[in-house]
């Protein structure tokens, strides 16, 4: 028998459980010592901070809000009154049943009653009858009317008329404010008010009009323009008309683009129909004018300019010398190259002015002095 037979080299080792048990038991004992000690270590830790619930009295109280307050609601209480609604009793079809059309007007002289609109809203009456509201509503009278810048001002007897005050569209910027104003589709919908943005200032568009096709540089929205909505007003963020809303691309893959014609432009011509009854223009004497492009000049041999197709017998061109296929590539000492640089240098002129134009025929320059004389209406 071995010497170590009855000593205990063979016991088991410690098992698993007993190294859990132990971990335990420290983990606990360690979390009690931390919580009774810990206060006289970090005293800050013995406060309970408060929940949100409790802190609701301390908050700012929210500012007051009314409706009254917005700047749409003001905007259309200060002009919306002086929108109105204007049909148009175009006579009647062949079983007498009535032709009629709607459209909007501004009022913009509340003593004197003057109302304005778009000429296509007006074109062709035989009765026109403004609308304010449901009881009051007035026979009107034309004052005058502009095809070429689709302008017109009608007048209606009445008195303690509201009135809206034109603004200065030169110093509108894109992106501001667009407030628009009008009837679309009719009286059912009187004074309609849509918002959005000046999208775009200087847009030209073209519309067909009694004679040739109209251009007009006119501002675009987003600000939604119906029909009906034509001669009604769109409005800045000062309660200033800006624009008389005039059209809208009517297409099903377009949507936001409604233009109306600036108020500056509008104003001399408001001034004529309301002094004149109509627009007196400078008249050059000339027709069927075509634009020569760059590529157009290549094409034919011919200088960039614009082409003469005809000329009046006894006109102002025709006194001076002018003839058909000239090509008019300056009038005083401004170079033209296009019908719209043409039309905005004779803006700039009045009846009886004499000007000096260039015109290029078989590879020469002429100069001729036309004398303008006033356009027909």
């Amino acid at each position: 028998m071995s010497y170590f037979t009855n000593h205990d080299y063979h016991r088991r080792r410690p098992g698993l459980f007993s190294y859990i048990l132990v971990a335990l038991i420290g983990a606990v004992v360690g979390g009690l010592l931390v919580l009774f000690l810990a206060p006289y270590f970090y005293p800050g830790l013995t406060e309970v901070p408060q929940i949100v619930e409790d802190r609701k009295e301390d908050l700012p109280p929210l500012p007051k809000w009314e409706p009254e307050d917005t700047a749409i609601v003001a905007i259309s209480k200060k002009v919306g009154p002086a929108v109105v609604g204007i049909t148009n009793f175009k006579g009647g079809d062949f079983f007498d049943n009535p032709i009629t059309s709607t459209g909007s007007g501004v009022i913009i002289d509340s003593q004197k009653g003057y109302i304005v609109t778009n000429f296509h809203v007006i074109d062709g009456a035989k009765r026109l009858v403004v609308t304010l509201d449901k009881e009051h509503q007035y026979e009107a009278k034309i004052v005058g009317s502009d095809a070429e810048t689709d302008l017109a001002v009608i007048r209606i007897d009445a008195k303690g008329l509201p009135e809206a005050k034109l603004g200065d569209s030169t110093k509108l910027q894109v992106g501001e404010l667009a407030v628009a104003i009008g009837n679309p589709l009719g009286n059912e919908f009187a004074r309609t008010v849509t918002v959005g943005v000046i999208s775009a200032l200087n847009r030209e568009i073209s519309l067909p009009g009694v004679g040739p096709e109209i251009t007009l540089e006119v501002i675009q929205t987003d600000a939604a323009i119906n029909p009906g909505n034509s001669g009604g007003a769109l409005v800045n963020g000062q309660g200033e008309v800006i624009g008389i809303n005039s059209s809208k691309i009517a297409r099903a893959d377009v949507e936001g683009m409604g233009f109306a014609i600036p108020i500056s432009d509008a104003k001399p011509i408001i001034r004529q129909l309301i002094e004149k009854g109509k627009v007196i223009r400078p008249f050059l004497g000339v027709y069927e004018l075509v634009t020569i492009t760059e590529k157009m000049s290549k094409w034919y041999d011919i200088p960039v300019g614009v082409y003469v197709g005809g000329v009046f017998p006894g006109g102002p061109a025709d006194n001076a010398g002018m003839y058909p296929k000239d090509v008019i590539v300056a009038i005083a000492g401004k170079n033209i190259s296009s019908f719209k640089e043409l039309k905005k240098v004779l803006r700039e002129h009045k009846v009886g002015d004499k000007i000096t134009v260039t015109v290029v025929r078989r590879n020469k320059k002429i100069q001729l002095e036309i004398v303008l004389a006033e356009k027909p209406q």
